[in-house]
């Protein structure tokens, strides 16, 4: 009854002491308390009933009850680190219990194994069990058994023999009502699809294993764990690291098992060094591998090493100890069998090629590279990056470019399998080093175009194709709604000056339950195999100028396009481009305030080093057509305008030179539809809106308590041009929550995700409406992005906060412009002409860019 209903097995068993049972009572009272204690509460309080139950069996006079304790007791003593003293109780247990008895001690025997990483061991004692189980007709415990098997064979990477066990454990969990057992066998299938490469089956199985637990109101530190590792290959580390840290803290409070504690400990280690924190992930992993050392656990003890390498050389440290210490590592794993055998090989490799170790380095990533056959997507990963560099070290760069072709289209195949665009974006990162290899060979040893090739491989790769639309979910849907309402709540509650924490709370529980329910989805959407050409690029581009920055070893690289050639000229240092950048951004903000004249000079000067850094020499070569910017992620937030040689031209911004090919031969819906949008709260009340729709005959125009989220998506869906006037937020947390303010509440990225198709043209005529996160290898999340893979051909937005009566003429400039036939870039160019010269209007201009090619 302990893992059916665990609460009501502790009520009644502390109950049964209270009758003054007999020893033989007493035991099993005591033994399910212990369990209890030893499972979901303080270790010390376990150990003391399990010796209490244990000397009651002897009592008692049963050996059977005696040997059952005994086994109980040797995985309490595991779990709280004293390693020795639990085989000790095991041996015992065995030699005490005969047949079914005994069948069990050795299941529980093989879970402290697989606890301890012996892995061999583990199969031998529960391969021994399984075959009495099963003659006794004891389906609960034979179903354990198949599940422990299950999960050692994945650590072992058998993956086919895991499913199979795990399947036919849970045909019989279904015949009983073992509800806390069903539960984990639900968390060991999310494991399995985690293992077989499936992330978004991983995330729902996980998360619905632990609602089971909740229900039972039990912790989840294993859940936890298993959770950390696919949040880290679903590129989610920083919240892998917090979940590990949280559950790390929970197993304190209560004293919990050690055991537990260090496979939390390492989990965030690993956490940490993904994030890019290698000092955290030091402090972790050293921890961690002194308790798995005095728990006697050599496998795990080994990759908390592992982890401590990694981060070590994360912080710039090499040596000839290192990688000593790496190649030792690495014969151990692969004397264990573990999957990570591979990744410490690489490891080796990496330092010794740091240090100009050839021969050493060849030798180990030759053995890396091995795992580039078989296995799970980012294992084969693995063994593309030890291919590449070991084609590196022995000076072949044809074979660097052949491993870092083949590494990222094992990457893509997986990308594909993720619904969510923010997963997808975020996946790119594990190819960010065979992009970088593939630049530098390109860099040193072919021209420009193979160079731009490259650069336009790993760009922007999430917006390729749409993101899948989320199902007609109605948890999702309802989960969206009322997220909207408890915003909208919040809103008006900060805005009348009264306290919002309880909003706030729900309002962040129900964004989870939201982000949780879109991770689940899975990609439907195969990729089409079409690969970037260089010549149609060239072709379509007619008198227009394409520029695609790309950065290698922390410079600027100008790959100037168009006039039926690809050349390239020397920018600056990334670090300081993106200074100026940010020193730009604040002054545009200052400047949306009256009173800031003064600092335009510092604004433009700031310009003219802009141009110096991320152009050069390209500036004097651009002819005199419009110019298509491809910036880097990291430099998203440039305002482009504001650049010498490009103030007076038609600019716009695309998120990869693919990106503006299928922008520029998209095609604008038929009906030519136009749908403006008034939000509530506008300092003007977007003013702009009415005099905007008397230039286009009849157009939907939604305000007032028309504009709702509902009702707005239904019009903008297939629409030819959109008007949004709303005040705009962009949420660097969580940029898939950054919003537009409607009348009943934020309009969000996830919504814009539920069209069909989004509007051919839009105007987001809001603050902040063209911030992105920078995420993955060269990623972007936010709502421009959102918008471009959906069908939106064109964009405007603004990348910084802007003064909404300056934004009004800006606009009735622009749609005047576009009433012409002109493009949004073009509109634009002639709507910051339009202007006012006073500084508001100049930074309000500036800080509006037209993305796409419509």
């Amino acid at each position: 009854m302990v893992f059916a209903a665990p609460n009501d097995a502790l009520s009644r068993a502390e109950g049964v002491l209270d009758t003054d049972p007999t020893p033989l009572h007493a035991s099993v009272a005591h033994q399910v308390i212990g369990i209890w204690q030893r499972d979901w509460g303080d270790m010390r309080i376990a150990l003391d009933h399990l010796r209490r139950a244990r000397e009651l069996a002897a009592r008692a006079d049963s050996a059977e009850r005696e040997a059952d304790v005994l086994a109980t007791l040797g995985v309490a003593l595991v779990h709280a680190g004293r390693t020795r003293q639990g085989l000790e109780a095991f041996e015992r247990g065995v030699r005490r219990g005969s047949g079914h008895t005994r069948a069990r001690v050795l299941y529980r025997r093989a879970y402290s194994w697989w606890v301890l990483g012996h892995h061999r061991e583990a199969l031998d004692d529960v391969r021994r069990a399984i075959p009495v189980l099963r003659q006794a007709d004891d389906v609960i415990w034979t179903a354990r058994a198949l599940t422990l098997r299950a999960t050692v064979h994945l650590a072992l990477g058998a993956v086919e023999r895991a499913e199979a066990d795990f399947t036919a454990a849970e045909a019989l969990w279904d015949t009983t009502g073992q509800e806390h057992d069903k539960a984990d066998a639900v968390e060991s299938r999310g494991l399995a699809a985690f293992r077989s490469g499936d992330v978004p089956a991983a995330l729902r199985l996980l998360d619905e294993a632990e609602e089971r637990y909740a229900k039972l109101g039990t912790p989840t530190f294993m859940l936890n764990i298993r959770r950390c590792e696919v949040l880290m290959a679903a590129g989610l580390a920083p919240e892998a690291l917090a979940e590990a840290d949280a559950a790390t803290a929970v197993l304190d409070g209560i004293g919990g098992q050690s055991t537990r504690k260090a496979e939390l400990l390492l989990a965030a280690a690993k956490a940490a060094r993904l994030a890019g924190d290698p000092g955290t992930a030091i402090a972790r992993a050293a921890v961690a591998e002194r308790l798995f050392a005095g728990q006697r656990r050599t496998w795990w003890e080994t990759h908390a090493r592992l982890v401590l390498i990694e981060a070590r050389v994360a912080t710039g440290r090499g040596s000839g100890r290192l990688v000593a210490d790496a190649a030792r590592l690495a014969e151990r794993l692969s004397a264990f069998g573990a999957p990570a055998a591979p990744e410490a090989w690489l490891l080796a490799g990496r330092i010794a090629l740091g240090l100009d170790w050839t021969a050493d380095a060849e030798r180990y990533l030759e053995v890396a590279a091995r795992s580039r056959r078989s296995g799970p997507p980012l294992a084969r990963m693995t063994g593309w990056a030890a291919q590449a560099l070991w084609a590196r070290a022995t000076g072949s760069g044809r074979g660097v470019l052949e491993a870092c072709r083949r590494g990222l289209d094992v990457l893509d195949d997986h990308r594909m399998t993720l619904g969510a665009s923010e997963l997808r974006a975020r996946a790119t990162a594990q190819g960010a080093e065979l992009a970088a290899l593939a630049q530098q060979v390109s860099l040193e040893r072919g021209g420009p175009r193979q160079l731009l090739g490259w650069s336009e491989r790993w760009r922007a790769t999430a917006l390729s194709t749409p993101p899948t639309r989320p199902p007609a979910d109605p948890a999702l849907l309802s989960g969206m709604t009322a997220f909207r309402e408890i915003a909208a709540r919040a809103e008006t509650a900060r805005m009348d000056g009264r306290p919002v924490p309880a909003l706030e709370r729900e309002q962040r529980r129900l964004e989870r339950e939201v982000r949780s329910r879109t991770l689940h989805i899975r990609g439907e959407v195969p990729g089409d195999g079409a690969r970037f050409d260089v010549g149609r690029l060239l072709e379509r581009l007619g008198r227009a100028r394409l520029v695609e920055l790309a950065v290698l070893d922390g410079r600027v690289q100008v790959l100037l396009c168009g006039g039926g050639k690809v050349r390239r000229f020397a920018g600056g240092l990334l670090a300081e481009a993106e200074r100026e950048a940010e020193y730009v951004q604040a002054a545009l903000r200052r400047l949306a305030h009256p009173g800031a004249e003064g600092r335009l000079p510092l604004v433009e000067a700031a310009g003219r080093r802009l141009e110096e850094l991320l152009l050069g020499e390209a500036a004097g070569q651009l002819g005199s057509g419009p110019v298509i910017v491809v910036p880097p992620a990291r430099l998203h937030r440039v305002p482009w305008a504001l650049l010498p040689s490009l103030r007076e031209r038609v600019v716009s911004v695309s998120p990869s030179a693919s990106g503006w090919l299928r922008a520029r031969e998209t095609e604008p819906p038929p009906g030519g539809r136009h749908v403006l949008v008034r939000g509530p709260g506008l300092a003007t009340g977007g003013a702009e809106v009415p005099e905007v729709a008397g230039r286009y005959g009849r157009p939907t125009v939604l305000e007032h308590a028309d504009a709702r989220v509902p009702r707005v998506l239904e019009e903008l869906d297939g629409a030819a041009l959109a008007h949004i006037a709303a005040h705009g937020t962009f949420r660097a947390d969580s940029p898939m929550f950054s919003s537009l303010r409607m009348a009943d509440g934020p309009l969000i990225v996830h919504d814009f995700e539920r069209l069909a198709r989004s509007p051919y043209r839009i105007i987001l005529s809001s603050c902040d409406t063209a911030r992105l996160a920078s995420v993955g290898a060269d990623e972007l999340l936010g709502l421009v992005t959102a918008l471009l893979p959906l069908g939106t051909a064109g964009v405007i937005a603004s990348s910084a906060p802007v003064n909404d009566a300056a934004v009004v003429p800006l606009m009735l400039a622009l749609h005047r412009s576009l009433s012409t036939g002109l493009s949004l870039a073009e509109a634009l160019r002639d709507a910051r002409a339009a202007l006012p010269p006073d500084a508001l209007h100049r930074a309000t201009g500036w800080a509006f860019t037209a993305f796409g090619a419509a």
